[in-house]
C-alpha cells in the first residue's frame, strides 16, 4: 500500500490545455448573454418608471465582463490530473475544492466527447464510469483529443489486464 502513495506522490499533477479557457469563456458569454436579454426583459417589463431603471440592462453586462474576465482563468488554473498505474486523480476547484481519486479497478467503461466548442479549440473531454451510484460519473475536461484517447486506452488496457 505504502508503494501505491509513493507512486502517487513522484507523479505530479498535469494541467489541462489551455484551448479549455477559451471553451469556458464562450459557455460563460451565452450564460450572460441569455441573463442580459431576461434581465432586459425584466427590466422594461417591471422596473420602467422606478428609480432603477435601466439598471439591469447596463449592470449586467459590467458584471459580466468581471466574471469573464477572471473565472476562466481561476477555473484553469485549478484543474489537474494525475494518472498513475492504479488510480486517476482529477483536482479542480475555484471555489469548491474538488479532489476526486478512481481507483481504476473500479472503472466500468470510459468515453472520449468532444462537442462543437470542443473541437473547434481543440480540446476533448474523458468520462470515466466507475462502480457504485454516488459520484459514479468522473469527467476530465481539457485534454488534448490524443491525450484523452491515450489514458482511455491505458485505463481499458488496465481494466483488461484486471479481468483477464
Amino acid at each position: 500500500m505504502q508503494s501505491d502513495l509513493t507512486t502517487a506522490d513522484e507523479i505530479g499533477l498535469e494541467p489541462v490545455e489551455p484551448g479549455y479557457k477559451n471553451v469556458l469563456r464562450v459557455r460563460m458569454s451565452v450564460f450572460w448573454l441569455i441573463l442580459w436579454v431576461i434581465g432586459g426583459i425584466l427590466d422594461r417589463a417591471f422596473l420602467e418608471l422606478t428609480p432603477v431603471a435601466n439598471l439591469p440592462t447596463f449592470g449586467i453586462p459590467i458584471i459580466a465582463l468581471a466574471f469573464l474576465s477572471t473565472a476562466p482563468q481561476r477555473i484553469y488554473r485549478r484543474l489537474h490530473y494525475r494518472l498513475t498505474e492504479r488510480l486517476l486523480q482529477v483536482v479542480r476547484g475555484w471555489l469548491f475544492h474538488v479532489d476526486t481519486v478512481v481507483p481504476l479497478v473500479r472503472v466500468q467503461h470510459i468515453d472520449v466527447t468532444r462537442g462543437p466548442l470542443e473541437k473547434m479549440f481543440g480540446v476533448a473531454t474523458l468520462v470515466v464510469h466507475t462502480a457504485g451510484t454516488h459520484n459514479s460519473i468522473v469527467t476530465l475536461p481539457g485534454l488534448k483529443p490524443e491525450r484523452a484517447a491515450e489514458i482511455r486506452d491505458i485505463i481499458r488496457e488496465h481494466v483488461r489486464t484486471d479481468f483477464a
